[in-house]
């Protein structure tokens, strides 16, 4: 069953049930009032803080969208790339994208001109759909793109460049278009994260995203009674294939428009949301943002909070303990995942296995997993190898791109890249990037064992170790260390710290530093390499 026809459902049976609110507490703080005084606000509905729509609206906006593109003559396997910020009309353009039976193409809002012009020759997209924040990036290529035929723009003062999306949607009809969708048919490009070079288009078919919400649902039991706080870019597919639990369930969810921690715990508060999705910094954020005094858990109410997960990248158990002891009535989880399986689930801790925080958990609702040497064998318990995925949530393939496709899709088998090993239990714990294993004097060396061990020093708030070159060993260790903002440590404070470390883990270099994340908070350590192997270490910041 193709995934548009879990939100025409959903239109049929809760007309009238908010599915989306979006909420911008930057609006709110520019008016100094409160955030119920501001929903009252309605002679500036621009500057509202909160807006929301119904599944009925939803379900009309994207019927709406897709007959626009057909208008226009869009075929089916045709592209449409997104290029948006979180928004309310997001996802109702995702699906009027595929009941036209074409293919969305999210874009990273980071991207540069020159990187949105990649990706759009890379997908091959015929439409773009773009925000007012990109005016001067999409301006920029409008003339250097010759095979995306139309240029859609929401929002207010539409560019002379493009054509406006408000204005020309409400002459479309509101009904489903007359497109025939397979779970076969292709779906959706999305574009890896970088981290590891350029961005490589990945392509998923209609079961692929199916898949993703039954594992969704399976993992977190979504009812008609949750709310989901979406914080995370829905450009990636972490964000929208958590999202997915709410639409199966036909359940609430919440967009919102910053990652304060006190903007979190307001929504959470006046929405009354029962399942918050975090990345490692913003988890981190709120703890410190408590322990200094600056939020007052007794101002917010949080009974209905029932679940917090973490995904995206390692999670230090260190900070789990610190979330647990503060919120003990949380259930927790982790899910790992790639674009390349579209998103998370395919390995899933599970709530009931908080004993084990730590791991990533056992093979997530229809998938299998392994662990392989180099010759694709696989390990033994305890040994490192390579995380191998299989299910109906891998990608088909790499578009256009057989060479990087066979090089990691073998026997219907995913191989993520990820250095992993499994405990007598079986549960999977992530050692490192298969990339970023650091090979010293002989020795492989996990950089994520070393990153967890400093993020228990209590003046820590971020690190990252490297391997940088070196004449006789080869590689050396350098720790990236970011300091708390109250805090002060030392090079000779840290050296002391790591002497319960083997000699051999000990970060040879320390620098004191910001660390580089991504917007779906995954170190950037391409970034980090370029600043810092390219010759000798910048001189060391020492903060104290």
């Amino acid at each position: 069953m193709p995934i548009t026809e879990i939100l025409e459902k959903n239109a049929r049976l809760y007309p009238n049930d908010v599915s989306l609110v979006e909420i911008n507490p930057e609006v709110q703080e520019r008016n100094r009032v409160t955030w119920k005084e501001y929903a009252l606000i309605e002679s500036n509905p621009t500057e509202r803080y909160r807006h929301e729509i119904n599944w009925r609206q939803f379900d009309e906006k994207a019927n709406r969208f897709a007959n626009l593109l057909l208008s226009r003559g869009l075929k089916k396997g045709d592209k449409v790339a997104i290029l948006l910020m979180n928004c309310l009309e997001w996802l109702p353009i995702y699906f009027g994208i595929l009941k036209a039976g074409a293919l969305a193409v999210p874009m990273n809002y980071r991207y540069t001109a020159d990187e949105i012009k990649y990706c759009l020759d890379l997908s091959e997209s015929d439409v773009l759909i773009f925000g007012p924040e990109f005016i001067g990036r999409v301006e920029e290529i409008c003339d250097r793109i010759p095979n995306v035929k139309h240029v859609f723009y929401a929002g207010k003062n539409c560019p002379s460049f493009a054509e406006s999306y408000d204005n020309l949607v409400g002459y479309c009809a509101d009904t489903p278009p007359n497109v025939e969708i397979t779970d076969k048919d292709d779906a959706a490009i999305y574009f890896s994260s970088g981290t590891t070079g350029f961005p490589k288009a990945i392509l998923h078919n209609h079961e692929s995203l199916m898949h993703s919400c039954r594992c969704e649902q399976n993992h977190h039991g979504q009812t008609r009674e949750d709310t989901f706080l979406c914080i995370p870019p829905l450009y990636h597919t972490g964000a929208k294939m958590h999202w997915f639990g709410s639409l199966l369930s036909g359940s609430k969810a919440v967009l919102l428009r910053g990652i304060k921690p006190e903007w979190i715990l307001r929504a959470v508060s006046e929405e009354h949301c029962t399942i918050v999705w975090l990345l490692v910094p913003w988890a981190q954020d709120i703890l410190d943002a408590i322990d200094r005094g600056d939020i007052n858990l007794s101002d917010y109410r949080l009974a209905q909070w029932r679940l917090m997960h973490i995904g995206a990248q390692p999670v230090p158990p260190s900070l789990i303990k610190r979330w647990k002891a503060m919120f003990p009535d949380h259930l927790y989880d982790t899910n790992y995942g790639l674009s390349e399986s579209i998103g998370p689930g395919c390995v899933h801790l599970g709530v009931e296995n908080i004993g084990k925080v730590g791991a990533i958990g056992k093979a997530g609702y229809g998938w299998e997993v392994k662990i392989c040497d180099e010759n694709g064998g696989t390990v033994t318990k305890g040994e490192v190898g390579e995380l191998a995925v299989k299910g109906p949530g891998v990608m088909t393939c790499y578009y256009n791109d057989p060479k990087a496709t066979a090089e990691v899709l073998k026997d219907g088998w995913l191989y993520t890249g990820d250095m992993a090993q499994e405990d007598e239990d079986g549960f999977i714990y992530l050692v490192d990037r298969k990339k970023d294993v650091i090979i010293s004097g002989g020795e492989n060396i996990y950089p994520v064992q070393i990153e967890d061990f400093l993020r228990k020093h209590d003046a820590i708030k971020d690190v990252a170790v490297i391997g940088i070159p070196d004449q006789r060993l080869g590689e050396i260790t350098a720790a990236i260390v970011e300091v708390k903002p109250e805090a002060s440590l030392t090079e000779a404070e840290l050296e002391e710290f790591c002497k319960t470390l083997p000699r051999y883990k000990r970060p040879h270099k320390i620098v004191f530093a910001q660390v580089p994340r991504n917007p779906t908070g995954k170190i950037e350590k391409p970034k980090l390499r370029e600043i810092y192997c390219g010759g000798s270490l910048v001189e060391k910041q020492i903060k104290g």
